[in-house]
């Protein structure tokens, strides 16, 4: 059996490549040790083959490695999150709990990523539906590209944590890394050598989730299920 790209594939090879997509966990603690330059090059390099629209390829990564940036952008992220919780009342013990939870994270992890888009190379339109959707195009070929590298990362046996809270403060991101302006954070990804087991979370049966069109059609009108 040949794949797609012309690469000879089996069966057996078809289903370790399986069972390694669905073995990928979040994993939050890390050893020491940082991968080598070497190792992240490749996992960029397989980010970068997820698709994206007209292949305008939107992704930034910027790669955090020293202990005081890390710092830096954990106080930082802390403050907008302790500010951001005040004004909805919350408890401070609650605010303090969650902001040194943040920072652990941040900070324990021997590299830290930030995922950014850029609009820079995207087409430009008048009206607002259209830019609307070059930006989600930029948002999807960026989300490809961030699990491309998580996948990557545990094919090398790496340990890997994807951290959404860059889009709740993407000025302070900005401003604690000096970003470009038009890159606009979307996440961070934490990296290194696992030092335990991640947990299995729970995942919906696929019938859950996956209809044929021709089940749709046969279903009542604005269901979005078949009928019963």
């Amino acid at each position: 059996m040949t794949g797609a790209a012309g690469a000879a594939t089996t069966p057996e090879s078809a289903a370790a490549f399986h069972d390694m997509l669905r073995s990928r966990r979040s994993i939050r603690n890390f050893r020491p040790g940082a991968p080598s330059a070497e190792t992240l090059e490749r996992l960029f390099a397989s980010a970068a083959a997820a698709p994206s629209a007209h292949n305008r390829q939107p992704w930034r990564f910027v790669v955090i490695e020293e202990g005081s940036a890390k710092a830096l952008l954990a106080r930082a992220m802390g403050a907008r999150l302790a500010a951001d919780r005040r004004r909805d009342g919350d408890a401070e013990d609650a605010i303090a709990r969650d902001v040194a939870r943040s920072f652990a994270r941040i900070t324990g992890a021997p590299v830290m990523i930030l995922v950014c888009l850029t609009l820079e190379h995207a087409d430009v339109y008048p009206d607002p539906a259209r830019r609307n959707a070059e930006f989600l195009m930029a948002v999807q070929g960026t989300a490809m590209a961030s699990q491309n590298l998580l996948l990557a990362a545990h094919a090398e046996g790496l340990a890997a944590c994807w951290m959404c809270a860059p889009l709740f403060c993407p000025d302070v991101v900005r401003s604690a890394l000096g970003v470009p302006d038009h890159w606009q954070p979307q996440g961070l990804i934490a990296l290194g050598l696992a030092a335990g087991a991640g947990r299995a979370r729970p995942r919906r049966p696929v019938g859950a989730f996956v209809v044929h069109a021709r089940e749709l059609a046969a279903a009542p009108s604005g269901s979005g299920r078949p009928a019963p």
